[in-house]
């Protein structure tokens, strides 16, 4: 299980954006074309190796929205998007966010006190997204259940659960070493 996922990750291409090397992959950024079955493979090693007693599958925009996608598909659980785009409906919160190549602002809504949800990000890396992200959650008083990020890139995972006290699981761990993704441990390897 998880080949064509890990296919995907040896064959990235590694960019520079200033000091930060940037691996793309069909996971990350949607190029190269991704194929289907690397979605199927990372929803169905979701549904069996965490909690998902959640009301809602929470992603951010725009990684997120295939993996949510596929995994409410997969579960049959609704999904919401953290947007990247202020809509200024009623209770809608921003949330400010610093990563490894640069600062925005992402918007939440349709999240109540006391939904249940399970957070999916594609990658986790400098942590800067979902610290911030998990914090405004917190504050709104919903109750994060399972955080999964597919991929896990050094210390981000550490950085996070840190920061805000929130369990991170990852189905990679990776590092890039001389221009070339190297996979550390995959769930259940």
């Amino acid at each position: 299980m998880l080949e064509k996922l890990k296919k995907s990750l040896l064959d990235s291409i590694i960019v520079k954006k200033g000091d930060y090397d940037y691996f793309v992959c069909p996971i990350t950024d949607g190029i190269p074309t991704a194929e289907p079955d690397i979605l199927l493979e990372i929803s169905k090693t979701i549904k069996d190796n965490f909690n998902l007693d959640v009301d809602k599958i929470v992603a951010i925009e725009a990684m997120g929205i295939p993996l949510a996608t596929a995994l409410s598909i997969e579960t049959g659980i609704p999904y919401l998007i953290v947007r990247k785009r202020q809509y200024n409906l009623p209770g809608e919160v921003a949330v400010d966010k610093k990563t490894g190549y640069g600062n925005s602002t992402l918007y939440v809504n349709d999240l109540n006190p006391g939904d249940r949800i399970l957070l999916i990000d594609d990658v986790v890396s400098t942590g800067g997204t979902l610290i911030s992200l998990i914090n405004v959650l917190k504050e709104m008083g919903v109750e994060i259940i399972t955080c999964v990020a597919v991929l896990e890139k050094g210390e981000g995972k550490t950085i996070v659960e840190n920061e805000t006290g929130c369990k991170i699981d990852s189905i990679f761990k990776l590092h890039v070493a001389d221009g070339k993704v190297v996979i550390d441990s995959v769930i259940g390897e």
